[in-house]
């Protein structure tokens, strides 16, 4: 019998409050209804949305109003199917809930078009004339600077139509990864069979037993050897729509034209790559730690996710992490720590597990709605860094709207990692300097140095292989799987030097999802980079430093990402940062090192 609780037996302190969005869900139905009518007054501006000043901000105003509430409706039903995903009736208000910002997304498709036939002295003399328009400054300037690369409506018709083409081969990887492949279960130590999922394959890779985790990574990857020429020519096909795309949008390269969405020079990327390419030692120290640790003549492939603690950590309450978490933002003022306590008194997280519910965990809410977080605790240090985490990012949705209008109220992932990574780095702070408990101090900064290993080095070394893909595929250069397996591998060999590199190794390319999403996953790099230099900033600096980071956390989207950072001291633009996070993981790579003597 399963030791997972239902929904109901679950106490409601320990669950967020939906009900502050709608009562019940006949009060959801009735703003379902009234979003849902109001789509259709969007239709009357089109072909006239620049005619004046007037009708061009009551246009924008209006798809500002209907997006809120679309947003609102939307999040109330996903949440409500995230608590019991087996739940028939949410699954068909979410199912509802997506047509409906689908309809409302179509219906505003002509407003951006119609902009672009402005100049910007047009639209400057149209603020003269309608001052409200201002809030939009930022947002036309966005619009405009991206005409260069929007074609004829024609074209652009024809590309939208294509859209859901071009981006198949991501969806059938994902049904192919998902629903087809099922992988062997293996026999542990005592005799259970154990299964192997896409899920739990990295956690079992934790387990103390080497021979099951080497039995387990064979399987994992024989498996994937066995779809190995189907898998890359998904990949293939989807490098090539990436590049096909972007020159149907005159850009040079299928990199420039990601990067170009959120206006980040593609010399950023370059930067990171090379950065952290160049000074790969510390990764390489963290490997021969983990050799030592393991007393094993060599480091294989299947010891890399070991913990430096080995498996088993201290238990820690979820009551307890959130007094730690809480303790820990103190340097970014009093106002932000109270928020968070308040927050977490108010109900804006789902703690615990229940059966049926969304796994993983998430920030969610809206605009016009408090944060909420999705969690599914564990009791243990890797749960309380998921809920600083989370937190961060509820608090950056959280001062921004109080800040921003609706139109600046989200923000481009380059920056949105930024809060959540800063309250990582900060808790890990503070439990190093209040903590007496030596196990506890070991498992700390093992969590921080695995968090930074996965994210800065790791999604570097995806970032390196994608662009390398994408620069065959321009080149005309056939990518075949004994080529992808060729550049993979040798990536590998070089960030993990210390380690043993296998053939199965060279087949991980094979399971990474965000390949399918060109050019995203240096962000994650840049993101935990930016984070851990607003963090050396405010532990230096102090409370200055904290108020520029919290002005940056109010400035949503109001200006493009490398503005924002440097808002908070951060210039993306050079290796500083980076060279900042790669100094911290090697600080603390040897702190860890001297407690394990």
């Amino acid at each position: 019998m399963s030791s997972v609780p239902e929904r109901s037996e679950v106490d409601e302190e320990y669950t967020w409050d939906l009900e502050s969005i709608y009562a019940t869900d006949d009060d959801w139905e009735a703003a379902y209804e009234s979003v849902a009518e109001r789509i259709d007054d969007l239709e009357s501006y089109e072909g006239r949305v620049v005619e004046d000043a007037e009708t061009l901000h009551s246009v924008l105003d209006l798809r500002d109003e209907i997006m809120r509430e679309v947003s609102t409706v939307s999040a109330y039903a996903r949440m409500r199917r995230d608590e019991d995903t087996t739940n028939q009736q949410y699954q068909a208000l979410t199912a509802r809930a997506q047509s409906l910002a689908a309809d409302a997304s179509a219906a505003a498709s002509f407003i951006d078009p119609e902009i672009q036939g402005l100049t910007r002295e047009e639209f400057d003399e149209m603020v003269e004339e309608k001052p409200d328009l201002e809030t939009y400054d930022h947002y036309v300037d966005d619009v405009l600077r991206m005409k260069p690369h929007t074609r004829s409506a024609e074209i652009e018709e024809l590309l939208a139509d294509l859209g859901e083409v071009t981006g198949a081969t991501g969806e059938v990887y994902n049904m192919l990864s998902n629903a087809d492949m099922s992988f062997p279960s293996v026999e542990d130590a005592d005799g259970e069979l154990v299964e192997i999922t896409q899920s739990n394959f990295t956690n079992l890779l934790k387990r103390p037993d080497r021979d099951l985790r080497r039995r387990v990574y064979e399987s994992y990857f024989d498996e994937w050897e066995s779809m190995r020429n189907t898998v890359a020519a998904a990949y293939k096909n989807s490098v090539k729509a990436d590049v096909k795309t972007a020159r149907a949008r005159n850009y040079d390269t299928a990199r420039e034209a990601a990067l170009d969405g959120p206006n980040v020079p593609v010399e950023v990327y370059d930067t990171l790559v090379d950065t952290v390419h160049d000074n790969l030692e510390n990764l390489h120290r963290h490997a021969e730690l983990k050799r030592e640790a393991l007393e094993v003549d060599d480091l294989r492939m299947w010891d890399l996710y070991m913990p430096l603690t080995g498996d088993e950590g201290p238990d820690l309450e979820y009551d307890q992490a959130t007094e730690y978490v809480v303790d820990s933002l103190e340097p970014l003022g009093e106002e932000y720590q109270t928020r968070v306590a308040e927050g977490l008194e108010s109900r804006w997280v789902d703690v615990y597990e229940n059966d049926g519910k969304q796994s993983g965990a998430y920030s969610g809410g809206t605009y016009d709605t408090q944060p909420f977080i999705l969690m599914n605790y564990q009791d243990d240090v890797s749960s309380m860094y998921t809920l600083a985490h989370e937190l961060g990012h509820s608090m950056h949705s959280e001062l921004t709207k109080e800040e921003q209008p609706y139109v600046y109220s989200g923000y481009e992932i380059f920056v949105a990692e930024v809060a959540s990574t800063v309250n990582e780095a900060l808790l890990t702070n503070h439990l190093l300097e209040t903590v007496d408990d030596p196990e506890l101090k070991k498992h700390v900064l093992n969590e921080f140095l695995e968090r930074v290993r996965s994210t800065l080095y790791r999604q570097t070394l995806f970032a390196e292989f994608e662009h390398r893909t994408h620069e065959l595929e321009e080149a005309g250069e056939p990518l075949t799987a004994d080529r992808l397996d060729e550049l993979y591998r040798g990536l590998k060999a070089e960030y993990y030097e210390p380690a043993v590199v296998d053939d199965r190794i060279a087949r991980e390319w094979m399971r990474i999802p965000h390949f399918y999403r060109a050019f995203y996953v240096y962000q994650y790099s840049t993101g935990i980079s930016a984070a851990l230099a607003v963090v050396d900033h405010i532990l230096e600096e102090g409370e200055s430093a904290a108020a520029d980071y919290r002005t940056f956390l109010r400035q949503g989207s109001r200006e493009y990402p490398l503005e924002l950072l440097r808002t908070a001291g951060v210039d993306m633009s050079s290796s500083e940062p980076i060279d900042r996070a790669l100094s911290t993981y090697g600080d603390r790579l040897e702190e860890l090192a001297e407690l394990l003597e």
